[in-house]
């Protein structure tokens, strides 16, 4: 009876220890996977089993980097951007049968940007910083997973493949107001990293594993790939403005739709109703697309964090808290960025924004 509830508890567990949407905590403009991966099968579950994952998100990304670097004048100087990000994502699954599931993932999210220059210039002061905001429906994704061998004849471990589709069902030519002075606003499409969603329609690849070692102790890993096949979305990145000729010759002045993928693993240990997790994650904006091009304005990078979380079932309810602490940042060089160094002979390296952690707290109920 004890193994059996420790199964349970581990299956949602396990699922839960990818929540919601992945981020790279700032500017990098990583968009929702959705839902939970590693999906363990329950002990008791048949084909009429359905899972509502319910997981909230939120950040605050203000440190500049360029390459691992952390741009401290930026803070020092009053011109840094704050991005404020806060996600709810609703995924929903139900099992086939004891071997295939199927999964829908709904984001709504809620963003805002505070910044000098995209408003009244650096050289404005704390007068000229003003916010821009986002919020509405996301890119939603669905996708259809199978273990690779039936979980209730192996329950030491298993591996689960997974593929999808993510839509392109996010406003991803969200305008607000740019406040150039007291008396002139610009109505536009805001920042990349506020937008509601990339305009692709985008292919997932999942792979998520897990091993046992005893009752108590278990581990995790997962791996997602999104494939953007567009290579732009025709969304102007001048912020209601003109596009300059330079941004034209470098390819910057239309916003991007890029790959991201994440790779993360992890061990769990479990007392009772309570299962403590550890984990290390990384999230990342490649600066080349696996399928089509990859030019246009995107902030390329990765994240590498340490993730701890804690998990707690009650009945059919599970309630669990995450929050990955970030170890590195690397704003990688971008196509845009190499193209002008090779025509202007100037090396040129963008920045981004990142956070120092997220935090995800969620709950998970089987009915």
């Amino acid at each position: 009876m004890k193994k059996n509830s420790f199964i349970i508890i581990m299956s949602i567990a396990l699922m839960l220890v990818m929540p919601g949407r992945i981020f790279s905590q700032g500017c990098v403009a990583i968009r929702g996977t959705g839902g939970a991966a590693c999906m363990r099968p329950l002990q008791n579950a048949d084909s009429s089993s359905w899972l509502l994952n319910i997981n909230n998100r939120y950040f605050e990304s203000y440190k500049h980097f360029v390459g691992t670097e952390e741009q401290y004048e930026r803070a020092e100087n009053g011109t840094e951007v704050i991005n404020n990000t806060y996600n709810m994502d609703l995924f929903l699954s139900k099992n086939l049968n004891r071997r295939w599931s199927v999964g829908l993932n709904i984001p709504i999210i809620n963003n805002s940007r505070s910044s000098l220059y995209e408003h009244g210039g650096n050289a404005a002061g704390p007068s000229g910083r003003h916010s821009t905001h986002s919020f509405g429906l996301g890119d939603m994704r669905v996708a259809l997973y199978s273990w690779i061998i039936d979980p209730a004849k192996h329950t030491k471990w298993n591996v689960q493949a997974g593929v999808g589709l993510k839509l392109p069902t996010g406003d991803y030519r969200y305008q607000d107001y740019f406040i150039k002075n007291d008396s002139v606003k610009v109505l536009g499409p805001v920042d990349q990293s506020i937008q509601l969603g990339d305009g692709g329609t985008g292919i997932t690849a999942e792979i998520n594993a897990f091993y046992n070692f005893s009752s108590k102790l278990s581990a995790y890993a997962n791996f997602y790939y999104l494939a953007n096949p567009r290579e732009q979305n025709g969304v102007s990145t001048a912020r209601g403005g003109v596009p300059t000729a330079a941004s034209i010759s470098y390819g910057s002045n239309v916003m991007s739709v890029p790959d991201q993928y994440m790779i993360r693993g992890g061990v769990n240990f479990s007392v009772n109703n309570f299962t403590a997790s550890v984990g290390v994650r990384k999230e990342c904006i490649p600066v080349y697309d696996l399928i089509g091009g990859s030019n246009g304005f995107r902030r390329p990078g990765y994240v590498v964090s340490i993730e701890p979380g804690l998990t707690y079932q009650i009945k059919k309810v599970t309630l669990y808290s995450f929050v990955p602490v970030a170890l590195e940042r690397n704003r990688t060089q971008s196509v845009p960025d190499k193209i002008k160094t090779e025509k202007t002979g100037v090396y040129s390296h963008g920045d981004a924004a990142f956070a120092d952690y997220a935090v995800n707290i969620g709950m998970a109920i089987r009915f």
